[in-house]
C-alpha cells in the first residue's frame, strides 16, 4: 500500500516529464517507467543493483560541444577545461580527450588517473593551494602543461624543483580579484579572505608577478582567478574580469610584460531543483569571451589566449542516482521518512551544503508527485539526508528512487562512512549500459588494512 503524504511540505502533482530541467537530456518516460538514453532505470537498477551513479554519456560529450562552440564563436583561442574534481574515472579522461578539451587536475591522485588513460599531459593544468614537495615532482617530471601556482611558498618550491631538473615550468598565478560571487559562502573563491591565491587589493599579486617572472625555473604565462562555484548571476563575472584585466594593464605598465594566457575557471551554476534557471553556455560564452576582448581593446592590451574551467555544469545534470527503498516511516504530524540504501556516503552535499535535490519514483514516473516526504540514507547520522521535505509519488517499499542532477560531487566526494562500499558508476548510451567504475566490495575496505 502506498504510503501517505508529508504535512511539512506541499506536494507539485509533477510527473518525471516536467522534470526535464534536472534530467539528462535524453530522458523520457515509457510505460510508466523513467528512461534515460534508452534505457529503462528500473530494469537497470534491478539488473546492475543499487546504489548506484548513472551517467548519460553523449549529455556529458553535448555539454563539453556547447562549450567549445559558444567559446571560439567569440575567439578562436579558447581552453576548454574540464574539472576533473567535478568526477573523474579514466573513461571521463578519454572522453575529455576525445572531445578536443584539457583537463584540470587538482592532486597527484588525479593526475595519476589522467596519465593512466593516456591524457596528454601538455593539456592538463595543476590546481591545489598545497601541492606537497612530492605533487609538485610528479607535474614536472610528467609534462604537466601549466602549473597554477597560490602561494609564494610554492612559487619558491617549483622554481628550485623545475631549475634543477633543468626545465623552464609554464605557471599560472591565481589571483583572488576580490569579487563575491552569487553563491553559497562555502564554495566562493574570489573574495579576498580566500585560502586560495594572491590577493590583488594586498599587492601580493604584484609581488608574486615580479617575483615570478624572476625566478629560474619559471614561465610566468599568465593568470588564473576562480570566484566560486554554482553561479548564476553573469554579473559576478563581469565585475571580476573589469578587475583582472585591470590587473593585467598594470602588470604590462610595471613589467613591461603581456599577460599571455587568462584562465577565468568555472562555475556556472546547474538545475538542481525545479525552480533553478541557471544562465546558458552560450550566454556565458559571450559575457567572458566577449568581455575580455573589450576590456583588453579598451586597455590597449594584446588579446591573450584564454580559458575557462566547467566541471559542475558538464556532468551534474548527466547523472542520476538510483537507490532502492527499503524502509517508509511516518511520523503523525510531522513527516515521511522515506529511507534508502544509499545518502551521505554517496551523496555529501545535502549534509555538508544543504543542498536542494528533487526526487522521483522511477517505476512511477508518469505518475504525479502527490505527497512529500523525505528521502533518508542507512548511514548513523541524524543528518543523512538526500532530499528534505520534497515532493515525491506515493513510495512502496522496493521502489526504485531516483535523483537527479548528481553527476557532480558525489561520487567524488564519496565516502566510506559505517564503511558502506562506494557505488559503482554506470555510462548509458545509445540503449546500452556499461560501467565505468565497478562497484567496491569487502575486499576493497580490507585491502589497506594491515592488523
Amino acid at each position: 500500500m502506498a504510503h501517505m503524504s508529508n504535512p511539512t511540505a506541499e506536494p507539485d502533482f509533477k510527473t518525471a516529464a516536467d522534470l526535464a530541467g534536472v534530467l539528462p537530456n535524453s530522458a523520457t518516460v515509457e510505460n510508466g517507467h523513467l528512461h534515460i538514453a534508452g534505457v529503462d532505470m528500473v530494469q537497470l537498477a534491478r539488473a546492475a543493483g543499487t546504489a548506484v551513479y548513472v551517467m548519460d554519456e553523449n549529455h556529458i560529450r553535448q555539454q563539453l560541444r556547447d562549450y567549445l562552440q559558444w567559446t571560439h564563436y567569440h575567439w578562436k583561442d579558447v581552453d576548454i577545461i574540464y574539472a576533473g574534481k567535478a568526477f573523474i574515472c579514466r573513461a571521463m579522461c578519454r572522453l575529455v580527450h576525445e572531445e578536443n578539451c584539457c583537463l584540470d587536475v587538482s592532486s597527484g591522485g588525479e593526475l595519476a588517473i589522467a596519465l593512466s588513460a593516456g591524457f596528454d599531459p601538455a593539456r592538463i593544468y595543476a590546481h591545489g593551494n598545497n601541492k606537497t614537495e612530492r605533487e609538485l615532482i610528479e607535474c614536472i617530471e610528467a609534462g604537466v602543461g601549466h602549473i597554477v601556482v597560490d602561494s609564494f611558498d610554492e612559487l619558491d618550491r617549483l622554481s628550485a624543483l623545475a631549475d634543477m631538473r633543468g626545465i623552464n615550468q609554464s605557471v599560472l598565478l591565481r589571483v583572488t580579484p576580490g569579487i563575491e560571487a552569487d553563491t553559497h559562502d562555502y564554495i566562493k573563491t574570489g573574495a579576498e579572505d580566500s585560502k586560495f591565491g594572491f590577493g590583488l587589493n594586498q599587492g601580493l599579486a604584484m609581488q608574486a608577478v615580479k617575483r615570478a617572472i624572476e625566478l629560474p625555473g619559471i614561465d610566468f604565462e599568465g593568470l588564473h582567478m576562480h570566484i566560486g562555484s554554482q553561479i548564476f548571476a553573469l554579473r559576478s563575472y563581469a565585475a571580476a574580469i573589469e578587475v583582472i584585466v585591470g590587473f593585467m594593464a598594470q602588470i604590462k605598465d610595471e613589467c613591461g610584460t603581456d599577460v599571455r594566457l587568462l584562465d577565468t575557471g568555472g562555475g556556472l551554476g546547474v538545475a538542481y531543483g525545479v525552480p533553478d534557471e541557471p544562465s546558458s553556455i552560450k550566454d556565458y560564452g559571450k559575457v567572458v569571451i566577449d568581455d575580455i576582448k573589450e576590456q583588453c581593446e579598451r586597455r590597449g592590451l594584446t588579446i591573450p589566449r584564454m580559458a575557462v574551467e566547467p566541471g559542475r555544469s558538464i556532468v551534474a545534470n548527466a547523472g542520476v542516482t538510483l537507490y532502492t527503498v527499503g524502509t517508509i516511516k511516518e511520523i503523525p504530524g510531522i513527516r515521511t521518512y522515506i529511507s534508502v540504501d544509499g545518502g551521505m556516503t554517496d551523496n555529501i552535499r545535502t549534509s555538508l551544503y544543504g543542498a536542494h535535490y528533487e526526487a522521483l519514483i522511477a517505476n512511477k514516473a508518469d505518475q504525479p508527485r502527490s505527497t512529500t516526504a523525505t528521502v533518508a540514507g542507512k548511514h548513523c547520522e541524524s543528518g543523512d539526508i538526500v532530499v528534505a521535505d520534497g515532493p515525491i509519488q506515493p513510495a512502496d517499499i522496493g521502489d526504485i528512487l531516483c535523483v537527479p542532477a548528481t553527476g557532480a560531487y558525489c561520487q567524488s566526494m564519496s565516502s566510506n562512512y559505517n564503511k558502506q562500499v562506494r557505488p559503482g558508476v554506470i555510462w548509458l548510451r545509445d540503449g546500452n549500459w556499461r560501467w565505468v567504475v565497478r562497484r567496491e566490495t569487502y575486499d576493497d575496505l580490507l585491502r589497506c588494512d594491515l592488523a
